[in-house]
């Protein structure tokens, strides 16, 4: 029997959406004593654990061992009869989300938080009234309400895209069969690495991208890496190409009608991704009636507490605008969580790191060259190729670089780019030696061990030019 709205169930806290800082904000506070409850409508813990982050890394992954097989005779390894059973690939990958829900749900339990599976909406300020999965509604009224409803792929207004019914991620990390071609709208961080991950598979596979490279936003070197990389490895790449109108039913057969500095272009394919962008899951959930403005992009209007503008109501991750990054809709849990609890925890000035999972991987903290030049800070910069790490020769992944920016007047780390093996993880201790202050002599003196990837450091570090004098 559905609960009067006149009438609705009190809670501590309310979180529409169970992703990543919604989720750990609701753990949180209800071992605390707090009475919590979360409402889901579909993938409990959120995208990062079902359909994005760990499921596309698990299927990159499964990509990673192929391209070994191909590169066998390289180790001395003959390879006979090699076949890709995507069923299998998707088997492992679906076998991993089983256990990571199945590891959400024990949470749930031991920290005491409630769990509703339904569709939630404000109807009211603080308060959302949830049609379940069972049927039937429930309304639930909160001291503190949170958003927390994430983002979905954007399919714009192309004529005929909608009608194609193209794959977005989540179909691409599901696939049981091989695409024979695959055209990929988008060429930045999913289109990248999944372009990549199909082409080992055994796709054809096109990348169609309106910029005029790839991952367009970093430093020109980045980019011209990657376009080699993909183009090495059989990738199409129709860069400044904007599609005007598509053709066909993704899975049977598409056509793209498109422009090319002026020119009419057609690209035909079997299959259609399309990852050109984010859009947030904030339309249809009455934000107008709980108070809760939004951007001219549809995210929730928040200010540097999180906080909407409405009061008692709060927004975390993707649809408040926030790095569309797991690791920075963590960090907005803890921003929330010491905000409810009677702080005063900012978001600005937070480092943001990033890492695309391409092979090699493009890893990323603080400031590119671009970004440096664009604000007029003068830096010292140093870079070396990956084959300057001799790591990277015993692995044969001798690709790509690792650059850094030190300020041109104090050892100050401004920024360092990898893009070579495992440059997530070298990115990492470069972070925690910017967090700390440390100078980057710090890390060219450092004692690293031989042979690892972080001892590529020692040569990128050293080859910073001294602060130059003026005259």
């Amino acid at each position: 029997m559905a609960t009067p709205a006149t009438n609705p169930e009190e809670y501590d806290l309310v979180v529409l959406g169970s992703g990543e800082g919604g989720k750990y904000l609701a753990w949180t506070l209800a071992r605390k004593g707090q009475r919590v409850v979360v409402i889901e409508r579909k993938w409990v813990g959120g995208s990062c654990p079902n359909i994005a982050c760990l499921p596309s890394k698990n299927v990159i992954h499964s990509a990673k061992v192929a391209s070994y097989f191909y590169r066998s005779e390289e180790f001395g390894i003959s390879k006979e009869n090699t076949r890709i059973d995507m069923s299998v690939v998707r088997d492992r990958k679906r076998k991993m989300v089983t256990g990571l829900v199945d590891m959400h749900y024990d949470i749930y339990k031991k920290t005491g938080t409630a769990l509703v599976m339904g569709s939630g909406k404000f109807v009211g300020p603080k308060t959302i009234e949830v049609a379940l999965a069972d049927g039937g509604t429930r309304t639930f009224h909160g001291k503190n309400v949170v958003i927390n409803t994430g983002s979905r792929a954007t399919i714009d207004h192309t004529p005929g895209l909608s009608e194609a019914s193209p794959l977005t991620h989540i179909e691409a990390l599901d696939l049981d069969q091989i695409p024979k071609h695959l055209l990929v709208l988008g060429g930045g961080y999913i289109g990248l690495e999944l372009s990549q991950a199909m082409r080992r598979f055994g796709s054809d596979v096109t990348i169609v991208e309106r910029n005029g490279y790839l991952a367009h936003r970093e430093d020109e070197d980045v980019t011209k890496g990657l376009e080699e990389v993909f183009r090495d490895e059989g990738v199409t790449v129709a860069t400044n190409t904007k599609i005007t109108r598509v053709e066909g039913k993704s899975g049977e057969w598409v056509k793209l009608h498109g422009t090319r500095e002026g020119v009419d272009v057609v690209l035909e394919g079997t299959h259609l991704l399309v990852a050109g962008g984010r859009t947030p899951n904030t339309s249809g959930i009455g934000l107008e009636l709980a108070g809760v403005e939004t951007t001219e992009r549809g995210f929730a209007k928040v200010n540097e507490r999180l906080q909407t503008t409405a009061e008692g109501v709060w927004a975390i991750g993707d649809c408040a605008g926030s790095p569309h990054f797991t690791h920075i809709s963590f960090d907005d849990f803890r921003v929330v969580r010491d905000n409810i609890l009677g702080g005063n925890h900012l978001t600005t000035g937070r480092q943001v790191p990033f890492c695309m999972f391409t092979d090699p991987e493009l890893a990323r903290i603080g400031l590119s060259e671009r970004e440096a030049k664009d604000r007029g800070i003068t830096y010292r910069l140093a870079k070396i190729p990956m084959t300057a790490d001799l790591r990277t020769r015993t692995l044969s992944e001798t690709r790509g670089f690792m650059k850094v920016l030190v300020d041109s007047q104090s050892d100050q780390i401004l920024g360092f780019t990898m893009f070579g093996v495992m440059a997530g993880e070298v990115m990492a201790t470069v972070q925690v030696a910017m967090l700390s202050g440390m100078p980057y002599t710090a890390l060219r003196d450092a004692v690293f061990t031989h042979p690892t990837m972080l001892e590529g450091l020692i040569p990128l570090f050293s080859a910073v030019p001294p602060i130059s004098q003026p005259k």
